[in-house]
């Protein structure tokens, strides 16, 4: 297994995402040290609760964690809005950073020295969003996810010398259950969604897991400082605008 012997945290561990990230962790051989302010992650090896909105919980389950070596960190933790600019007002702009941006940044940033000059090496893995990519609404979401993944790569550059590569998976819509119940209501909305994507389908946690295990692992040694799309396409070109020039 890729991952034996090897200590991971994994933040956001309770949420649809997580809970594929966790299985696919310990399939991978880690051991998963689990993070989630509802502490919802029973599978997990050691489970740590805390709000990683709060800077002050989060910089102290960070030393809790680092009094051990950390081998993989994968950054999880997030959320995502429906807002437009017009609802995007100071608080959502606040809101949106500290959840998506300023959490990570700063319970990261708190493992570094657990995760420097490990014998394999360590490795960091982000997920954004192609919304940190390219504008699909959510402005301050948006922002807060390209600023993940300029942290991303300023943690690449900056301790690759040190062991760690840092790397960023970007998820386009997640077959959640929040899509099956937002299609049970909208089914013309789920429909309309999926004709933008190449793959003509939403990806799936496990496919955002299987993405985030690749770039936690040997398997990409050589890799840091980028980011990986998981998105089915949507990012690869602009599907509806070639049907209609296509006729």
């Amino acid at each position: 297994m890729i991952l034996t012997g090897k200590r991971a945290v994994l933040t956001g561990a309770g949420g649809g995402i997580g809970r594929a990230m966790m299985e696919a962790l310990r399939a991978a051989g880690a051991t998963v040290v689990a993070c989630d302010r509802a502490g919802s992650a029973p599978e997990a090896d050691e489970m740590v609760e805390f709000d990683i909105t709060d800077v002050a919980e989060s910089e102290a389950a960070a030393a809790r964690i680092a009094e051990k070596p950390v081998d993989v960190l994968i950054s999880n933790a997030g959320g995502s809005r429906t807002d437009l600019m017009e609802q995007t007002d100071s608080a959502v702009i606040q809101a949106e950073m500290q959840l998506n941006f300023t959490g990570a940044a700063v319970f990261s940033r708190a493992l570094l020295p657990a995760m420097r000059g490990r014998p394999d090496g360590a490795a960091a893995v982000f997920v954004a969003s192609v919304n940190g990519l390219a504008h699909y609404g959510n402005p301050a979401y948006s922002a807060a996810k390209a600023g993940l993944i300029a942290w991303s790569r300023a943690l690449a550059t900056e301790e690759g010398r040190l062991g760690i590569r840092s790397n960023v998976v970007a998820p386009g819509s997640v077959h959640t259950a929040a899509w099956d119940e937002r299609k049970a209501r909208q089914p013309e909305i789920f429909g309309r969604v999926t004709g933008l994507y190449p793959l003509g389908r939403l990806v799936r946690p496990e496919e955002v897991a299987n993405a985030a295990i690749f770039l936690a692992s040997s398997l990409s040694s050589g890799v840091t400082g980028t980011v990986l799309p998981v998105d089915a396409g949507l990012t690869a070109g602009n599907l509806p605008f070639i049907d209609i020039i296509s006729g």
